[in-house]
């Protein structure tokens, strides 16, 4: 793709600033308001996306899950991790047991989770490495349903919108060496201390229980002919 990286802030939202009667809010809503659906998302796990069928269209995503039962994780989808961030998008994530019951149509919607995890790519900050490797044990040969609703720009060298603009982006996994920009997965390994590389030679045992995913060929050759 031979764009330049260029890792920033989270995108600036159009507005104003806030007044003191937001501040008055704010304070209040600490006090007596409930924050109950929010409570157990705190499941953290940060990622790349690609839009399906757009791949020049490709972005880091902050990945803060809940884990609904043994087949189900919601998750809100930001472009950081700090107070700034962007609310980007969702995603919704199925056990394979799930994802077969589905009809073969929306099978269509829902992006393989393998090479994600096996690659290095899908990394949970903060975890000791046995939790982490027991998370991503029980991801292995997951779907997920992802749609991002602001392109905020953050990491393909454009400016992004100021505002959440147009129709939500159905978005997909990589599933080859070489489809995920390798700037954009530099700049996120020393931003945050990661290692894709070493992620990878430790989860090499993962490799025996991952198994053929519907969706790994649905993006095949549209990556500069490198698919």
């Amino acid at each position: 793709m031979n764009r330049s990286s260029r890792r920033a802030g989270p995108r600036h939202p159009e507005g104003r600033d806030k007044g003191a009667w937001l501040a008055a809010l704010e304070q209040g809503s600490n006090v007596l308001q409930s924050t109950a659906p929010l409570n157990g998302f705190d499941v953290y796990v940060v990622g790349f996306h690609c839009a399906r069928n757009e791949p020049e269209t490709q972005m880091e995503a902050h990945h803060y899950c809940r884990v609904v039962n043994e087949d189900l994780l919601q998750c809100v989808l930001f472009d950081g991790n700090t107070r700034q961030a962007n609310l980007i998008g969702v995603e919704y994530i199925v056990s394979e047991r799930l994802f077969d019951t589905l009809p073969r149509q929306e099978q269509d919607r829902w992006h393989p989770h393998n090479y994600e995890i096996l690659s290095g790519q899908l990394a949970a900050p903060g975890l000791p490495e046995v939790a982490e490797r027991a998370f991503l044990k029980r991801l292995l040969n997951s779907y997920g349903k992802t749609w991002h609703t602001w392109h905020t720009g953050r990491h393909d060298g454009e400016p992004g919108d100021g505002l959440p603009l147009g129709e939500p982006k159905l978005m997909w996994s990589f599933n080859r060496d070489g489809e995920c920009d390798e700037s954009l997965r530099r700049d996120r390994d020393e931003a945050m201390g990661l290692d894709t590389a070493r992620n990878r030679q430790r989860r090499r045992e993962l490799a025996r229980l991952a198994h053929p995913q519907r969706g790994e060929d649905a993006m095949l050759g549209q990556f500069d002919g490198r698919g």
